[in-house]
């Protein structure tokens, strides 16, 4: 495990995803309006995250990787803030398409509490754009998939259901990408099923629930058979079903389920992002030539350590080698 990642470094990783601005607002509680029953904040500072793909790109240039980011953003100052956010890393952003038609996603988060105590979240405001579908932008994202495939050592997609992705897209350049032996990895939060034929998907449990229709409900029988069901559902190779606190199980074709318990304390921090984490740790260490059960454990522990971090946070390859 340590050898892989000590691999990682300038491992070419693209991420084809939905590009989300995360906005943090943080103020002082200071009292009940008068006007109705709601909090009166004392406004102290903002700041800028990315969320959705932005996060996986940011988490991957964190381990050492170089990310490559292919996806879609608004003509907006969102879409120029994610840009700028991404340009100060030294991520390139040669595959970032500006679209007028476009309105970047934003989610607000606003975090309230005393001086001296730690902040909560108290509200999120989701301002949503889907990306459109058109022809011109499909043919735009085709052309840099197709250029990107000659340089990359995996390709990431994140989906968050602002459909950067398209299927039919998808259907068409992934016979490629096997074709030189590329992994194909996927985060998708409600299309789960409409991608077959990726090399391993990583959601987690409600994401398996709604995909299937169930309840798993701590039921260990059912999710080793809700597992097995959704692996040859998307006729992939491997899937990886994150927990939270009950740690992760790895199914993988013709292997028993192998279950991964968490390191560490359950007094997390918070959880925004860790996802994120997971498939860019798990899509790096494929990169390198690592097995799935390897990939899987060393994806654990860097969701173990991101999760006692603030937002959505990102760890370094020495962090996660200690």
């Amino acid at each position: 495990l340590l050898r892989l990642v000590d691999d990682f470094a300038r491992k070419k990783i693209a991420v084809w995803g939905d590009f989300i601005l995360d906005e943090y607002i943080f103020g002082n509680t200071r009292r009940i309006s008068r006007e109705a029953p709601v909090l009166i904040l004392d406004y102290k500072k903002k700041e800028f995250s990315l969320g959705g793909a932005g996060n996986s790109v940011l988490n991957l240039k964190a381990l050492g990787a170089d990310p490559y980011p292919i996806g879609v953003v608004g003509s907006d100052d969102s879409g120029q803030r994610i840009l700028q956010i991404l340009k100060k890393k030294g991520v390139s952003t040669e595959y970032l398409v500006k679209e007028k038609k476009h309105k970047t996603p934003i989610k607000t988060r606003i975090l309230a509490g005393e001086e001296t105590a730690r902040k909560q979240q108290i509200l999120r405001i989701d301002r949503e754009g889907k990306v459109p579908d058109t022809n011109e932008l499909k043919q735009k994202i085709q052309k840099i998939l197709k250029d990107a495939q000659k340089k990359i050592n995996a390709l990431l997609i994140s989906d968050y259901n602002y459909f950067t992705v398209k299927e039919d897209l998808f259907n068409h350049i992934l016979p490629s990408f096997k074709k030189k032996n590329i992994p194909v990895t996927l985060d998708s939060r409600f299309r789960l099923l409409n991608f077959k034929g990726i090399t391993v998907s990583t959601p987690n449990e409600p994401e398996v629930e709604e995909a299937l229709q169930i309840e798993i409900n701590d039921d260990n029988q059912l999710l080793k058979q809700a597992g097995k069901l959704l692996l040859r559902k998307t006729q992939s190779s491997a899937l990886l079903i994150t927990r939270g606190s009950k740690g992760m199980v790895l199914f993988e074709e013709k292997k028993a389920p192998f279950s991964i318990s968490i390191c560490g304390t359950t007094d997390i921090v918070d959880v925004t992002g860790a996802g994120d984490t997971v498939i860019s740790v798990f899509t790096l260490a494929l990169a390198c030539g690592s097995t799935f059960r390897e990939a899987a454990m060393l994806a654990n522990y860097a969701g173990d350590i991101v999760v006692m971090k603030k937002g959505t946070a990102t760890l370094s390859a020495q962090e996660l080698k200690k």
